[in-house]
């Protein structure tokens, strides 16, 4: 272990470079989130829904199957490998979004684009936390998911302004090649690994906060340790799947509710980049804020906000680019307050020894929330209308706000 050192301010170059690569891993969702909903409906003349979301749908699957493996991979062949692997498997999604002849090559850009992310943003996560340690782990997640969330919505935004400009395709598309390319140089040629400082750690500690040990469990253990035996890791678990939920009802039912109320393609570029981009950014806050309160309050307060957000969208008595915004705003907010609060959470619980494979099941539950949110949006959506898919969306979320304020107890260690 020697010259290895875990702390942010010890780590800043390595983790500032690590930043810029989730930008661009980021960048490549945000691709998605204006068009393709509107390529389905209006080139492809797609009629239902279900069908409509499917392209989300197939990109949630794959995304939590492979976020379930990235841990034992990345213990197995190294951080770097692994998101070099996720990058090398996204270099055609671009492409196959410009010129896709057919729905279906649609569908199959998104199940590569589910491989990349769950390869590449799971090691930008588990490599972050593997260089601060204990200490800063709400600032390094806040950081990495401000990058990430702040290039999805800004994409988002950019890919909205050129659809409105130059068509649905193929321009909007073209950014994604340029992150692409980028981020693999980045990713081969300056990352390095991290499972070290991971190593040093694990020795530093032999219980954490939630009485965890140290032990090399398989994956099975740590699949049922996360999702159901621990009830921190439970309740931490089921929060994200629910926050994802919104996040893949909004995917697909914003551009098209919204469209079918008036409101004009740059507006709906707007409303979908206003999410994610205060959430992107409200993490550079509310990071060092669970380091400082504790992650407990962020998780409960943050689903809640997330609810409101749903009212304010269907509020009649707005008009619905007003209602779009603010909505978006405070799902944005909600979702800010709880993202690095719940990974950092995730990694107090777990010990070092199999926290990376513990983030894989949290996030294979996380990410399971895409599809599982895009399903509900479709099969409501096409029996009681868009704007229902919102309101059972809401509830979901305050059951779940109530589920973690009874069940988990804190994790930071005071």
């Amino acid at each position: 272990m020697k010259n290895i050192q875990l702390g942010l301010k010890e780590n800043w170059q390595q983790f500032t470079l690590l930043v810029l690569v989730n930008m661009m891993v980021g960048g490549m969702v945000g691709l998605e989130r204006t068009v393709v909903p509107l390529v389905g409906t209006e080139e492809f003349n797609i009629q239902s829904d279900i069908v409509v979301f499917s392209f989300i749908i197939a990109f949630g699957i794959v995304k939590a199957f492979t976020n379930l493996i990235s841990g034992v991979l990345a213990d197995k062949y190294t951080r770097k490998k692994v998101l070099i692997w996720g990058w090398l498997v996204g270099l055609p999604v671009p492409f196959l979004l410009a010129f896709a002849p057919s729905w279906n090559w649609i569908l199959f850009a998104n199940v590569l684009l589910g491989v990349s992310q769950g390869l590449a943003w799971s090691m930008t996560v588990n490599m972050k936390i593997d260089l601060v340690g204990k200490k800063s782990r709400g600032l390094a997640m806040g950081l990495n998911e401000a990058a990430g969330y702040g290039a999805v919505g800004l994409t988002a935004l950019l890919t909205g302004y050129l659809a409105s400009h130059y068509g649905l395709r193929p321009e909007p598309f073209y950014i994604g090649i340029a992150y692409t390319i980028v981020g693999i140089l980045l990713s081969i040629f300056l990352v390095k690994d991290t499972r070290k400082h991971a190593e040093l750690e694990a020795a530093q500690i032999q219980a954490t906060t939630s009485g965890e040990e140290a032990h090399k469990p398989n994956l099975w253990w740590v699949f049922k340790q996360t999702s159901f035996k621990s009830k921190n890791l439970f309740s931490i678990s089921q929060a994200g799947l629910i926050n994802n939920l919104n996040d893949g009802m909004s995917w697909g039912v914003f551009p098209l509710l919204f469209m079918s109320l008036g409101v004009g393609l740059e507006g709906v570029g707007w409303i979908k980049a206003v999410y994610p981009v205060v959430w992107g950014v409200g993490q550079i806050v509310t990071g060092p804020l669970a380091d400082k309160w504790g992650r407990k309050p962020l998780i409960v307060w943050g689903m809640f906000i997330q609810v409101l957000g749903h009212i304010v969208i269907g509020m009649e008595i707005l008009d619905p680019l007003t209602a779009g915004l603010v909505g978006s705003v405070l799902l944005g907010l909600g979702t800010a307050m709880v993202y690095p609060a719940l990974l950092a959470a995730i990694s107090d619980a777990a010990h070092p020894n199999w926290r990376a494979s513990s983030l894989g099941v949290y996030r294979f539950w996380r990410d399971m929330g895409y599809a599982i949110g895009a399903l509900m949006a479709g099969i409501v959506g096409n029996f009681f209308g868009l704007m229902w898919a919102v309101h059972i969306a809401g509830i979901i979320t305050f059951i779940s706000g109530i589920v973690v304020w009874v069940r988990m107890k804190e994790t930071l260690e005071k």
